[in-house]
């Protein structure tokens, strides 16, 4: 296994990774809208707060050696099920590739963000 760490996304504020490769496939841990380079929560609304997320799975993609178009597989968590037609407009300007995905609605999100995106990507061998 292989961590993968950049400064160019939030910083694990536990004992996690930001991602992990194992087997041909990178594990990325839950994003949610941190801005990197202060540690704070940023984004007032839905749009911008998924916007932020993107772009930070992003750059652990990056940090992995590969992008958008090889993640099989994301995870959305959203605050408000409301929020899902203003949510999937973001996303999917980031996820053309159109991944399996789950979405769900959950009582609370960590910092009381609106959304959180976990992801698994094809790295091949």
């Amino acid at each position: 296994m292989k961590k993968v760490s950049t400064d160019k996304a939030p910083a694990a504020i536990g004992p996690y990774s930001q991602g992990i490769i194992a087997g041909g496939f990178l594990y990325a841990s839950g994003q949610i809208p941190i801005n990197p380079a202060t540690g704070e929560i940023e984004g007032a609304d839905i749009t911008s707060q998924t916007d932020l997320v993107c772009r930070n799975i992003g750059e652990i993609l990056k940090a992995a050696g590969t992008d958008y178009e090889h993640v099989v597989k994301t995870s959305c968590f959203l605050a408000e099920m409301g929020d899902f037609a203003a949510f999937n407009g973001v996303y999917e300007k980031y996820f053309t590739g159109k991944p399996a995905r789950s979405c769900v609605a959950v009582k609370q999100l960590p910092k009381s963000v609106l959304c959180e995106i976990e992801i698994i990507a094809y790295i091949g061998e």
